[in-house]
């Protein structure tokens, strides 16, 4: 599941112009209902255009297949490229520290996408220390028809969790092989009682742990081997309505 972003050069002077739209095939496509000047590709290139002081003509079309509102960081990757993209198409020559301060200005999550991969993020989101998982797991991946307001399950969990800490021993398990763990799992079923009660079916359904991405409301559940994840899959299908199933394999999970 990727989205792509088409950025074209044009001639200094023209005007840049932007246009979302959804793939042809994306598993659970939504309303686009957000004004595109508030969307990360548009305010990641006024952002660059800002700080080298000219403009930097583009044409730009973003053509969605992550979900919105499914915790998979679709927006917060669109944008970290976004920046990227500028500082080559235009020979910028930015370093990549000046583009994570950048970054940050958007969003506490796009400082990753200058490393990728799995890693052990901090702060604000501007230290990222790669953390290689040297273990994979199949998936099915669960997209519900709704999805979670990111900043209102931020808020939410600060609200429950005033004095949180972050659980070092926890962390280092999953990368060693354990179940993952996220904290955010608990504000999202707060902000979305939709969602509380379909995990909760679908954990039902299959006997498994239903584990919630990020932010929500995206979910999946670990399989033994892709066959197994198959079998999820076409178990769930038969059993829940209005959400979208995928098989995934060979994830690496940190």
């Amino acid at each position: 599941i990727y989205d792509d972003l088409r950025i074209t050069p044009l001639e200094n002077g023209q005007p840049s112009t932007f246009s979302i739209d959804w793939a042809d095939n994306a598993p659970s496509p939504s309303e686009i209902d957000w004004p595109i000047e508030k969307d990360l590709i548009v305010r990641g290139h006024a952002l660059v255009e800002q700080y080298v002081g000219h403009k930097l003509p583009v044409q730009v079309k973003l053509n969605k297949r992550i979900p919105v509102g499914g915790g998979l960081a679709g927006g917060s990757s669109d944008g970290a490229i976004m920046l990227r993209a500028l500082n080559e198409i235009f020979s910028l020559q930015l370093p990549r520290e000046t583009l994570i301060d950048l970054a940050m200005q958007l969003g506490s999550d796009l400082a990753f996408f200058f490393s990728g991969g799995s890693a052990i993020v901090t702060g604000r989101g501007e230290g990222v220390v790669d953390a290689p998982v040297n273990h994979t797991h199949h998936l099915v991946l669960i997209l519900p028809d709704f999805g979670c307001p990111t900043g209102k399950v931020y808020r939410t969990f600060d609200e429950l969790n005033s004095d949180a800490i972050v659980d070092e021993v926890a962390v280092q398990a999953v990368i060693d092989g354990a179940a993952p763990f996220n904290d955010l799992a608990e504000p999202a079923m707060t902000v979305q009682s939709r969602l509380r009660t379909l995990r909760q079916q679908l954990s039902d359904a299959c006997g498994q742990t239903v584990h919630i991405t990020g932010s929500g409301a995206g979910m999946f559940i670990l399989a033994d081997d892709a066959a197994h994840a198959d079998r999820i899959k076409d178990h769930l299908r038969k059993t829940t309505a209005d959400v979208a199933l995928l098989t995934t394999h060979s994830v690496a999970i940190g």
